[in-house]
C-alpha cells in the first residue's frame, strides 16, 4: 500500500520538481546495462539503504546532503542521480544541490519501489 503523502509536502515536491531534471528507471536500467558509470546517490533514511539499494550507490541521506556533498562529489559539473523511495525526497534534494550549484543533478522519478516493480536487482553492502 502506498505511503498518503500531506498535501503540503506534495506541493513542495511538485514545486522542487518543476526546477529539477528528472530521469526514468528504465533509463538509469538501461544505462547500467550499457556499463555507463553512474554516479548513484541514495537519499533515504540509513535503516532504509542498509536494507537494499541500487548497485554501485553511495549513501548521503537527505538529512546531510547538503552538509556532505562537496566532499564526497566536489565537482560541480559532475551527472549525479540521486533516488529515494518513490522520487519525492530525490526530488527536494536534487532541488537543493541545484541551488547549491550543482549543475547536473538529476533525480530518478520512481525510486526504488519503482526499481523493485521492475524486478530490477538490489544489492546489499
Amino acid at each position: 500500500m502506498a505511503h498518503q503523502h500531506s498535501p503540503r509536502f506534495l506541493k513542495l515536491v511538485e514545486d522542487a520538481k518543476r526546477r529539477v531534471k528528472e530521469t526514468t528507471v528504465d533509463e538509469i536500467k538501461a544505462r547500467l546495462d550499457r556499463g555507463v558509470t553512474l554516479q548513484l546517490v541514495d537519499v533515504r533514511e540509513e535503516s532504509e539503504y542498509a536494507k537494499d539499494h541500487l548497485p554501485g550507490a553511495v549513501h548521503l541521506g537527505k538529512g546531510v546532503i547538503e552538509r556532505d556533498v562537496e566532499q564526497r562529489f566536489p565537482d560541480t559539473t559532475a551527472e549525479i542521480i540521486l533516488y529515494c523511495g518513490g522520487g519525492f525526497r530525490s526530488a527536494l534534494a536534487a532541488d537543493n544541490l541545484r541551488k547549491m550549484g550543482y549543475a547536473n543533478v538529476v533525480s530518478m522519478d520512481g525510486g526504488v519501489r519503482g526499481w523493485r516493480d521492475k524486478g530490477f536487482p538490489m544489492t546489499k553492502d
